[in-house]
């Protein structure tokens, strides 16, 4: 294989509020069944991409428990595999990772000790399917140092939680500016944060940055050397979405409850792949009533569920409404409960009696402590 991955999941985002408070973005979940970094690494594994590197660093916990075993996503090899790193104290360094580019330049022996001549540099909150090897014969036949994998969005969409871009007639970039605050003339061809490079190449551009103490990949490589060097863009076609916020968080979730985006990540060829729980089926007790919502393995229902995403192991009590909601794994929602435009945060127990209301677009993200799990 010509690829090896490198997924950047380390960060944290505070537009996601507290959501992010006990786990990183990659690994939220997301359709009933995944986590985000799901989706980056089926793209990798159902492209042959046979070594593949995660980087993670905030809140790593949940992210690394579900990273544990390479079987789900088929990277485990006699040659290649699932490798996961986290900042490392050694006798050179004692720092955290100070942005992405250090994250990758803090573990550059792994891409210096790799035969494979390019890199896939992906970020783990995006959700899509991609072939990244018609990304690189892109790559290749344009003659491109650096290819952005970019995506056309609606003018109504707000791009300022992007980086946009502006391209020639040849698809070559011509201006890169990551997340602008006037967005009146803004490109709406925005970049999904996926690129294809050389390997060498990705080494020496690193190296440099670090010598210079510059730790971001997008503001001190990207834009730094775009006239520099020839980068170029790849429209991706298809779904794609980023969760890099509280609001896009609950619309990526409820895009699922449409038929066709259901049916692109469920049922359509290549699959999207995830560590599996042995949980019974979702149960319907008497008195329930559920429609158009998506509910996983080991729930169970007593009242009334609209419109909604329902994660692993939630219990829902009687005479219960929940409307427009995503509850995450394992909450309680007790008798008598209205909810409308929530996020209920996973081992949450919501008390009997008890009424959240969200406005529409903009989720009420709603943390209760649980009681079930004292310690």
């Amino acid at each position: 294989m010509k690829l090896i991955g490198i997924v950047l999941a380390g960060g944290n985002n505070n537009k996601m509020q507290n959501l992010t408070a006990k786990r990183a973005v990659a690994a939220m979940p997301i359709g009933g069944a995944y986590r985000a970094i799901d989706f980056v690494l089926s793209s990798m594994s159902n492209s042959h991409i046979q070594r593949v590197a995660v980087l993670t660093q905030y809140n790593s916990r949940s992210l690394n428990e579900h990273l544990s075993s390479s079987k789900w996503w088929d990277f485990g090899r006699k040659q290649g595999g699932l490798f996961v790193f986290t900042p490392t104290i050694t006798a050179e360094n004692s720092f955290w990772y100070r942005g992405t580019a250090d994250s990758i330049a803090q573990n550059l022996d792994f891409l210096r000790k790799c035969h494979e001549p390019y890199v896939a540099i992906a970020s783990g909150d995006g959700i899509y399917k991609l072939d990244y090897n018609k990304v690189l014969e892109y790559h290749v036949s344009s003659g491109a140092d650096i290819t952005i994998v970019g995506k056309r969005v609606d003018k109504g969409i707000d791009v300022s939680r992007f980086g946009t871009l502006e391209v020639d007639e040849e698809n070559r970039i011509t201006d890169f500016v990551e997340k602008p605050t006037k967005c009146a003339k803004c490109s709406h061809l925005i970049s999904t944060g996926i690129y294809i490079i050389r390997r060498r190449l990705l080494i020496e551009l690193i190296e440099q940055a670090a010598s210079e103490e510059r730790f971001d990949f997008v503001s001190d490589i990207l834009i730094r050397y775009k006239d520099e060097r020839k980068m170029y863009c790849y429209e991706m076609e298809g779904y794609w979405t980023s969760i890099s916020s509280a609001d896009a968080y609950f619309n990526a979730n409820m895009d699922f409850l449409d038929p066709e985006v259901r049916d692109y990540f469920f049922n359509k060829y290549p699959d999207i792949h995830s560590k599996v729980d042995d949980l019974p089926p979702a149960k319907y007790n008497p008195g329930a009533n559920v429609k158009n919502a998506l509910l996983a393995s080991g729930c169970i229902i007593n009242g009334t569920v609209e419109n909604s995403v329902l994660f692993k192991k939630v219990y829902v009590g009687n005479n219960t409404t929940i409307r427009n909601c995503i509850i995450l794994n394992d909450s309680y929602i007790g008798d008598n409960v209205y909810l409308e435009n929530c996020i209920v945060e996973s081992r949450g127990t919501i008390a009997s009696g008890a009424s959240y209301m969200g406005e529409p677009g903009h989720a009420k993200v709603v943390v209760e402590k649980s009681e079930r799990y004292r310690i």
